[in-house]
């Protein structure tokens, strides 16, 4: 440990975050150490008051708040130190941290780090919306805070905009704590969320108004209505909020600073199939390089890229350059952009809205090497099981496409 502060330092403390550092003390690193900006680890699900989280990482159905003390509780017995309350500011070529503490600016020293600082609701502004600026706009996570970490009821008829499964989380809340949503405004022409999750925005007896593009937000000191367009009709909701929910982006500041490959599919870092960036030594997990995926399926990824970290500690072979994976028409991205050959993997894939048809895999001569049947709705996860990949020299583009309804392949698993 000469030298080093730490042999692991993990920059986010959701369920990625602690699930790498409990899956590394429990392989055997020494020292490992999770750095959270908040005053409470935990991650978004600490603002979640509704079930069901916890199913897969604890056979148990929990409320957000019970299952992040859960992961905060499994990783202090683990034996990870976790420092609340600390900024990270930047990371250095050769894997240090140059901090910003209650106490002052300190850097240290890692062997390895893991950046799981997940993501975020798009805001008003970067959707573009206009009208004026009256109290009563936010986010679901804004509104998950109020609600349940500060008991506040911050209106009570809002307009829900989005239509992912958050919006439906923002829903429950809402009434759950006495606020009844005035309707559920979609811009796009489809709800972008499971079927089953359709028929609940139904039994709830929800308006729902799609391919609704927001005109302006009415009011002057506090909400008063929202105004949307839906084709060449004009419509205005009598409501006293409006709560912005999903189309998520990464929390990539501190990658971009730090001159980490970015994704421009995903907006966030680069990663090989072990999820290590651009930087050898930072991996990265979690919803910062995919979003959105559920608490559940972040805990299982944490400890996948925290068993290559503690591989790669070990000294193992260091991963060849590898192949990698241009999105062609209908994919709006996937994870890893970067596989090695000789190796099998698994493809994280979003589609370009709605689609039906096969994702393709092929190498650069239009070799298929892979393919699954796709009825996806937008933003719908979609898994592509690659068997093991041909001997191709890295640096090889493979190309990834969607292939319009005609076709024929084994169903996605």
């Amino acid at each position: 440990m000469s030298g080093f502060d730490y042999d692991v330092a993990i920059v986010g403390a959701g369920p990625a975050g602690l699930a790498a550092a409990t899956e590394l003390k429990q392989l055997g690193i020494d020292r490992v150490v999770v750095l959270e900006r908040a005053g409470q680890a935990g991650g978004m699900p600490r603002h979640c008051g509704h079930p069901p989280f916890g199913l897969r990482e604890f056979c148990r159905v929990l409320t957000g708040p019970s299952y992040a003390r859960r992961l905060v509780r499994a990783a202090r017995s683990a034996g990870v130190e976790i420092r609340t309350n600390v900024t990270v500011l930047a990371i250095a070529q050769q894997g240090g941290l140059d901090l910003a503490t209650p106490k002052g600016t300190q850097h240290l020293r890692v062997k390895r780090i893991i950046l799981a600082t997940g993501a975020r609701e798009q805001t008003r502004a970067q959707q573009l919306v206009p009208g004026l600026r009256p109290v009563g706009v936010m986010n679901t996570a804004t509104l998950q805070s109020f609600v349940y970490l500060e008991q506040l009821k911050p209106f009570k008829n809002p307009v829900i905009v989005g239509s992912e499964l958050v919006s439906v989380s923002a829903l429950l809340t809402c009434l759950r704590h006495g606020m009844r949503p005035v309707a559920l405004v979609e811009p796009e022409p489809h709800l972008r969320m499971h079927p089953a999750l359709r028929i609940a925005v139904r039994l709830l007896r929800i308006p729902v108004y799609l391919g609704a593009q927001i005109a302006a937000i009415e009011g002057d000191k506090h909400v008063c209505g929202l105004r949307i367009s839906i084709g060449q009709d004009d419509l205005m909701l009598a409501c006293d909020g409006v709560v912005f929910s999903g189309r998520f982006t990464p929390e990539a500041a501190l990658a971009r600073v730090s001159g980490l490959g970015i994704d421009l599919g995903t907006q966030g870092p680069r990663v090989d199939m072990h999820g290590r960036s651009s930087n050898p030594h930072v991996f990265v997990a979690g919803n910062v390089i995919h979003p959105v995926e559920t608490a559940g399926y972040c805990w299982a990824e944490g400890r996948r890229v925290a068993a290559a970290v503690a591989r790669d500690l070990s000294h193992a072979p260091a991963p060849q350059s590898g192949l990698h994976i241009a999105c062609g028409d209908g994919v709006s991205y996937v994870v890893p952009q970067r596989v090695s050959p000789r190796c099998e993997a698994v493809l994280n894939i979003r589609t370009q809205g709605a689609a039906e048809g096969r994702i393709v895999l092929t190498d650069a001569a239009g070799t298929e090497l892979a393919s699954c049947r796709v009825r996806a709705y937008s933003q719908k996860p979609l898994r592509l099981h690659v068997p093991t990949l041909p001997d191709l020299s890295p640096g090889h583009v493979l190309q990834l496409r969607l292939q319009r309804k005609g076709h024929d392949a084994d169903p996605c698993a």
